[in-house]
């Protein structure tokens, strides 16, 4: 017990930059009902998107939809095979579990830090809604909505700072490749989508 103790202040005098994020961003208690529902809202949204643009196509019968729709899906498959493939590559702890004398998670938290999936998840789909979409009204509040579920990790203690950029950027990279592979795999017959969007 002692040695634990001995090493769990040996961890603070040794905090680096990230630390000192996390602590000036997670309070002592992370109670906000915001920032959890924030948080949350990754998984929520992050499925929700793709199953209605689905939906959409089914309905209006719509090739060109359909074909959005699959691009979305395969986002979040080559975020979901990234994201983990990291997390056991690297298999970085939580910063509570490193410095829990200073940094309160929301909750007991277990499982590998780096790096953030909430984070990957929520910018693979403001990613896949700007290039679909093209309009700022949907590409602004979709980045400012994933933004804030990076900021919530850090908030719920749960996240270094490092952890959200790293899922931030595969969230993005992996939305342009599957943009780009769906191109390469799929190559779009202009004549029919002309007809699909008459």
């Amino acid at each position: 017990m002692g040695i634990v103790l001995l090493f769990s202040i040996f961890n603070v005098t040794a905090q680096n930059w990230e630390v000192d994020v996390v602590k000036s961003i997670n309070p002592l208690y992370p109670t906000s009902g915001y920032w959890k529902t924030t948080s949350a809202s990754a998984y929520y949204i992050g499925g929700a998107v793709p199953l209605a643009f689905l939906i959409e196509g089914f309905i209006k019968k719509d090739p060109v939809i359909k074909r959005k729709s699959y691009e979305l899906f395969s986002t979040l498959f080559i975020e979901l095979v990234v994201s983990e493939a990291l997390k056991i590559a690297i298999d970085r702890n939580r910063p509570a579990q490193d410095y829990p004398l200073v940094i309160y998670p929301y909750r007991e938290v277990t499982g590998r830090s780096f790096p953030s999936g909430h984070t990957s998840l929520a910018f693979a789909t403001a990613a896949s809604l700007s290039i679909q979409c093209k309009k700022w009204y949907v590409t602004l509040p979709a980045y400012a909505w994933a933004a804030s579920v990076g900021y919530s990790r850090m908030y719920l203690g749960v996240h270094y700072p490092t952890d959200v950029l790293a899922g931030a950027a595969i969230g993005v990279g992996s939305s342009y490749l599957s943009h780009w592979l769906n191109k390469k795999i799929f190559p779009r017959d202009k004549k029919s989508i002309h007809k699909a969007g008459a």
